[in-house]
């Protein structure tokens, strides 16, 4: 009798504990799947692609158009001198005013992507509102440049589960970056920012600039240059994320479907 109750007390401590290392293996395994994320409950909050985790030395520069055009046509003659194709997020705000440079920057060949209608925070929207900022944004996108954006790109960075599954269900791919140049910031100089970049670029990654940054047509020929010289091809965001089966890691890196 002692015997057998030892075995059965063995047995109900052995299988829980069992059951709960299988949990936690599973659980590590399982956790960077985004709708794993979503069906489970709070398992952690959604992300947008920050970078791209690839072996070839690929990257993607992206310009956010909301304010000024006044040193856009450099910097798409800049893009044209080197023969590379990038990526420009526009809002409403800046359509309705440089509509005739929207349309040059559609006919160069840049990949187009949303940016909002008027630039608020989205995470304090309501859904709806969010549907109609991207709806508002994608329709005089296609109106001005003919183009039909995949990619959305929220204001000021600003995303919640909310904004990406509405974005999502939409059809639009939610795009971050992993590399800031900071040329919004009236301190950063030229050299600044060329050298921020190169410091943090890497396969993959996708650097944040404004159209209209006062040194960032300036530093966009150097930084091209350096880039080829260490061979990276710049590609749109489009052409760098992954199109089929992925997840989305902790950290924002889009990896291919395991």
């Amino acid at each position: 009798m002692i015997l057998l109750w030892r075995r059965r007390r063995l047995v109900n401590i052995l299988i829980p504990a069992l059951l709960f290392f299988l949990g936690l293996y599973l659980g590590a395994r399982l956790a960077d799947y985004q709708p794993l994320a979503s069906m489970v409950g709070r398992t952690r909050k959604l992300l947008p692609i920050y970078s791209v985790y690839t072996t070839e030395k690929k990257v993607a520069l992206s310009f956010d158009a909301t304010w000024g055009a006044e040193y856009t046509p450099k910097l798409l003659t800049t893009l044209k001198q080197h023969n590379v194709k990038t990526t420009f997020f526009l809002t409403n705000i800046w359509l309705k005013k440089y509509p005739e440079v929207a349309k040059q920057i559609a006919a160069a060949g840049h990949e187009i992507g949303l940016h909002s209608a008027t630039h608020p925070h989205f995470t304090a929207l309501s859904e709806a509102e969010m549907e109609k900022e991207l709806q508002e944004n994608s329709r005089m996108v296609r109106e001005i440049t003919g183009y039909k954006a995949e990619l959305f790109r929220p204001p000021f960075g600003d995303y919640n589960d909310t904004v990406i599954r509405t974005a999502e269900r939409l059809g639009y791919r939610v795009i971050q970056w992993d590399v800031d140049s900071l040329d919004w910031q009236e301190h950063m100089t030229a050299g600044a920012i060329l050298n921020r970049v190169l410091k943090n670029i890497k396969p993959g990654s996708i650097v944040l600039f404004h159209n209209n940054g006062r040194y960032t047509a300036d530093v966009l020929s150097p930084l091209l240059e350096k880039l080829k010289a260490d061979g990276y091809q710049v590609v749109p965001v489009g052409d760098l994320i992954i199109k089929g089966d992925y997840y989305i890691d902790h950290a924002g890196v889009q990896h291919p479907g395991r």
